[in-house]
């Protein structure tokens, strides 16, 4: 074949890319990540055509979307017992709105006689755990994205060796990529002394009988017995398993109702990783502290967003005042208008960001944002003594959401997560002192101070910006 010729056939084959990825994208991705693929398949087709194609859409199995709505229908109608336990909202309110939605795309009912502690001590909450690990007499059931192969992650596979010993049914459930060092170490050794491991989503050949290689089980769960349950953005690693910036996290420890709900997701995780089931008993012991509380699992295998819709609905449910805690702020426009009108309808919006951060690609996207809600009103701190990973919103003084999700698009559409809304004052006063002590360790950020940034930074940034679906 001469050069002309050479030439002329991959022409004609990057403008054949080109063509079809501008038929095939936008019918089958949003608005925001169809323009982030056409931009990369405009510039560069021979790679990003096949990349789209890998990791382009948050597509799974025909079998775990089918076992979803088996373990979906079973968790519907394992909470039948729980009828009289079931919490009414108010009539009016952000609760009245929330309680229908999250129910209908999340499957669990709200539930009252709760009691919530929310743990805000990043050595004290890893204690806690080890305690009623150590405690436990029947079972103890972990799902965590991330354990690492450092002194905390020894720690817990210690007390679950030695639960395991005194007859106590152990199961883990750990994330393939997340967890993949903690794995390494500690999964031969747990089995070794009878605790079940497993992987969730794995790597390798094996994503293609699964779903996008990509797709991460982000949730943190941890049921002990019918007592306790645990929920929240804490791994299982010490605060400083990325060096240089320790972790400052926020953790929902739950007893009552509640906690068989917790234990209904792993059994769920547990039935799509391996296809065993588990049984769940529904009740449990009813505490005086009355919580009213209502778990939110969202993930790909839902048919509905369920945790950029109910994130999205809270905002447009604040009438006074609205925090939201993340350390990753990459929203989608719907997040987006939210805030904006959230704030210019006069309700106070903080949001509270980390200073630091450890992806240096996301900051930079994440800062591009800063300019249009600071013009709207919205309020935004930089948070400074260490890395914020907790993730949580409270709404006004009736609704608290403690959770695994961050504010990106890959929280709400790519990840499996978890998280806990509290509809109860104490337990959201308990969140604003939280929130206060946050904002008295934060830089605010003034629009007329980061308008003053350099031109070549805003570049960087709106560059930076168009991979947001990349994220």
């Amino acid at each position: 074949m001469d050069y002309w010729t050479l030439g002329t056939t991959l022409l004609a084959l990057d403008w054949s890319i080109r063509l079809a990825a501008l038929w095939w994208i936008p019918s089958r991705s949003v608005p925001a990540a169809a323009r982030s693929w056409l931009l990369l398949v405009f510039f560069l087709p021979l790679l990003g055509l096949p990349l789209y194609l890998l990791v382009g859409q948050p597509w799974i199995s025909r079998q775990r979307r089918r076992r979803q709505d088996q373990a979906s229908a079973a968790i519907r109608e394992g909470q039948l017992p729980q009828r009289a336990l079931r919490w009414e909202p108010p009539p009016t309110g952000p609760a009245a709105e929330t309680v229908p939605l999250v129910e209908r795309m999340g499957d669990f009912m709200p539930v009252r006689g709760n009691a919530v502690e929310l743990l805000d001590d990043y050595d004290g909450s890893i204690a806690a755990l080890i305690a009623d690990i150590d405690a436990a007499r029947e079972r103890v059931h972990l799902l965590y994205y991330l354990m690492f192969d450092d002194a905390v992650g020894a720690a817990v596979a210690d007390a679950l060796r030695r639960s395991a010993g005194r007859g106590v049914r152990c199961r883990v459930l750990l994330d393939a990529v997340g967890a993949k060092r903690g794995y390494r170490r500690f999964a031969a050794p747990l089995r070794a002394a009878g605790v079940d491991v497993h992987r969730m989503m794995p790597g390798g050949l094996r994503w293609r009988r699964s779903s996008r290689m990509d797709l991460r089980n982000h949730r943190k769960i941890a049921v002990i017995d019918d007592h306790v349950g645990y929920v929240g953005s804490q791994n299982l690693a010490d605060a400083v398993f990325v060096p240089g910036h320790p972790n400052r996290e926020l953790v929902a420890r739950a007893r009552g109702p509640i906690v068989s709900h917790m234990e209904a997701v792993f059994a769920s995780d547990w039935y799509l990783e391996t296809g065993e089931t588990l049984e769940v008993s529904p009740l449990r012991p009813v505490h005086a502290d009355d919580v009213a509380a209502q778990l939110l699992p969202s993930g790909p295998a839902y048919p509905f967003g369920n945790a950029g819709e109910t994130v999205n609905s809270l905002i447009h449910l604040a009438q006074h005042r609205l925090v939201l805690t993340t350390p990753y702020f990459v929203p989608d426009d719907a997040t987006m208008s939210a805030l904006r009108i959230a704030a210019l309808s006069g309700v106070d919006v903080q949001l509270i960001l980390s200073a630091t951060n450890n992806k240096r690609l996301l900051l930079l996207a994440q800062q591009s944002y800063y300019e249009e809600l600071l013009e709207a009103g919205v309020r935004i701190a930089l948070y400074q003594p260490h890395f914020m990973h907790a993730k949580h919103l409270s709404v006004d003084d009736s609704v608290a959401l403690v959770s695994s999700i961050n504010l990106d698009i890959r929280s709400f559409a790519l990840n499996a997560e978890i998280g806990l809304l509290c509809y109860d004052a104490g337990v959201v006063a308990r969140m604003h002192e939280i929130e206060a002590d946050y904002l008295l360790h934060s830089e605010m950020l003034s629009l007329d101070q980061w308008r003053r940034r350099p031109s070549w930074r805003r570049s960087l940034e709106g560059l930076s910006r168009l991979a947001d679906s990349f994220m």
